[in-house]
């Protein structure tokens, strides 16, 4: 495996790699893991090795990457494909050049794209069109590289299939959820107790609060508190506290009502989503598959509220899994929490439906099989 984001580093792709790794070799893989440099002890799991690369991803680590797999001519190569955590600012055409070169005389290669290309709305500046040209450039490298091609979402493959062969398969491989399920009902209750005084009902939100998020919530959290004077919000995740100083320096009277836990340990971390009533997780594009704060919510079984998008998949409405509103629109978005949280049957209902979602289509034992299928499966 071929990742730009390996523990001890942090991300999404960092924690979904380490997943997949495990779970492969769990299935009875040899699993070696090439991935940059990082400070911090390596995990420790039977029958994966990790291979630290010089620098990120540079001529050094290249060279380093040839010699190596050039002596192993019957392994399966898998990459996780993200432009920018390859780096060179999401630029590194000499690594999907080395990958195209390298398919051509091994063959063998399996991608998995979480990402195509930069993309741009107009009016942005000019350096997004060209991180966008280049970024497609790579993505047309690294997709006629690949034997197989497996994609995070399923808007991927219409961005995708101008690379390649119209009779390739392009595979749509859900994310599971990087959180694992812990805690007993006391273990929970008492974790509900350390950042909630209040006996009132719990909104939460689990992810790492980017710019754009962020923004949703500066509106919709306030919203939430002022429609539910008994209602806490509880921020879980990193960077939550920043948020949260920023939030509550706009909206001083909601300061005691806003609860922000940082980065948590795995277990804690879990425990923090199961205290939560519900949970409140907007996204500006809509919520998809590719989502690790959505499907960990799912896994939790907690009745959610989230937004329809351009990029959101039909299986979202079909499934009647969550509270689905349209992307932008705050008031509709704090209407659908305050009629949960007046409902604690169809809190319930929610609930069951989002943990029988995920054990059906996006739990981690589906990404493991589909890997492991020989090319013709897919």
């Amino acid at each position: 495996m071929i990742t730009g984001e390996y523990p001890p580093q942090a991300g999404g792709v960092s924690d979904y790699s380490r997943q997949v790794a495990r779970g492969l070799a769990a299935a009875g893989d040899t699993v070696k893991v090439y991935a940059p440099q990082s400070s911090g002890i390596d995990p420790d799991d039977a029958g994966v090795t990790i291979h630290r690369l010089p620098g990120h991803f540079g001529a050094r680590a290249l060279v380093q990457m040839s010699r190596t797999l050039r002596h192993r001519a019957g392994d399966r190569l898998l990459v996780q494909y993200v432009p920018h955590a390859y780096g060179l600012k999401a630029m590194n055409l000499p690594f999907c050049l080395w990958l195209y070169i390298h398919a051509r005389r091994h063959g063998g290669v399996a991608v998995i794209f979480h990402e195509v290309n930069f993309g741009f709305q107009p009016g942005d500046p000019v350096r997004h069109r060209v991180l966008d040209a280049i970024t497609k450039v790579m993505a047309r490298l690294v997709a006629r590289s690949a034997a197989r091609i497996f994609v995070t979402t399923p808007i991927w493959e219409s961005r995708l299939r101008r690379y390649v062969p119209k009779d390739q398969p392009i595979v749509w491989l859900p994310v599971p959820s990087t959180v694992a399920v812990a805690g007993d009902r006391d273990q929970i209750a008492a974790t509900r107790r350390r950042y909630v005084s209040a006996d009132g009902p719990v909104a939460g939100h689990f992810g790492t609060h980017p710019p754009n998020i962020a923004a949703m919530l500066r509106v919709i959290v306030p919203l939430i508190l002022a429609a539910d004077s008994t209602v806490t919000m509880l921020l879980i995740g990193a960077n939550g506290d920043a948020f949260r100083a920023s939030l509550a320096s706009a909206n001083p009277e909601l300061a005691a009502r806003v609860v922000a836990t940082g980065a948590l340990p795995p277990a804690e971390l879990s425990m923090a989503i199961a205290a939560c009533d519900l949970m409140a997780q907007p996204y500006p594009d809509g919520v998809t598959a590719r989502r690790t704060s959505m499907m960990a919510a799912l896994d939790h079984a907690r009745p959610i509220v989230t937004t329809q998008g351009r990029f959101t998949e039909p299986l979202w409405q079909q499934s009647g899994a969550v509270a689905l509103v349209p992307a932008g629109d705050s008031d509709a978005f704090v209407h659908a929490v305050a009629e949960l949280f007046g409902d604690e049957d169809r809190r319930r209902r929610y609930g069951i439906a989002a943990k029988a979602l995920y054990a059906a289509r996006f739990d981690v034992r589906h990404t493991i099989h589909a890997l492991r299928a020989p090319a013709c499966a897919s």
